[in-house]
């Protein structure tokens, strides 16, 4: 069977959680700054960690991001059982410094260089994490490529094998890649990536 026909099955199945799940993102575009940059500070935690903890996690330290000190932060954390602690906090005070700049970075018209801003000027801010942030801002034209999404592309012969690491060029020929398939499914790549992470973990994305 093909991608293509799985995920026309899956929109029948779950479809209208999905696009439930996009409006609800939709909405953050109209969060203030201080609340863009708690959306923020979840992307930077969860990069190699489970989602379900990680959101858990996030939910119980929301404004402790914008009050606590470093130490104070990874105290936090490590009290809630997350692993990187102490180098997550350090990220999340540094990108704290910036809610301006992430601001005037937001309001910039070529979404494009909007992730590329995000990735060059906040620590802990790769090419998934930007494009994770920004996909829960409401941006469609964007793919979060993480292990979920490597696996059902390796497995689908999209990609020959699933990479070591993530550089910018590795990054943007899957997602290129990726861009062909929902273009062929009438679908933006948002979107792609829920049915994606579906078939590879049979749940839709919490965040």
């Amino acid at each position: 069977m093909k991608i293509g026909d799985i995920v026309k099955s899956l929109r029948e199945k779950i479809g209208k959680e999905v696009k439930n799940k996009l409006e609800e993102f939709e909405k953050n575009k109209n969060l203030n700054k201080e609340k863009k940059f708690i959306e923020l500070c979840f992307c930077i935690l969860v990069a190699n960690s489970s989602m379900e903890k990680t959101f858990k996690i996030w939910k119980e330290t929301r404004d402790d991001f914008l009050r606590l000190s470093k130490e104070e932060l990874a105290k936090r954390l490590k009290e809630l059982g997350y692993r990187f602690y102490n180098k997550r906090a350090e990220y999340i005070i540094e990108a704290r410094k910036k809610i301006d700049l992430l601001e005037e970075i937001l309001k910039m018209n070529d979404e494009f260089e909007i992730r590329n801003e995000l990735v060059k000027n906040f620590k802990g801010i790769g090419w998934k994490e930007a494009s994770h942030f920004l996909r829960n801002l409401g941006y469609k034209n964007f793919a979060i490529i993480d292990r979920h999404v490597l696996k059902v592309l390796k497995q689908f012969r999209i990609i020959e094998r699933i990479p070591k690491s993530l550089s910018k060029k590795v990054y943007l020929d899957i997602e290129n890649k990726l861009r062909s398939v929902a273009k062929a499914l009438k679908m933006n790549l948002a979107e792609l990536d829920f049915y994606l992470f579906y078939i590879s973990s049979g749940k839709i994305p919490i965040k």
